[in-house]
């Protein structure tokens, strides 16, 4: 680590960690060019199927199994 990144991170650490959170999202949508179309199409697809599941359990609420259980199942 560099003395300017080291310099950087113990600044940063002094930030409150509403500050830091803030300041850790927008550092990571600076990576967001990296990200392949494969992934955002497999984010979008994720989020796609929660909100059918979401949706699901909704309307039916006898589907849901309760936490005690799924713990369980491991």
């Amino acid at each position: 680590m560099t003395q300017r990144m080291s310099n950087l991170l113990y600044e940063v650490l002094q930030l409150s960690e509403t500050d830091r959170s803030e300041l850790t999202e927008r550092l990571l949508e600076s990576f967001d060019h990296l990200r392949s179309d494969l992934d955002r199409t497999t984010d979008t697809e994720f989020r796609t199927e929660l909100d059918r599941r979401q949706e699901e359990a909704r309307n039916d609420p006898s589907i849901l199994i309760p936490w005690d259980q799924v713990r369980d199942m491991r």
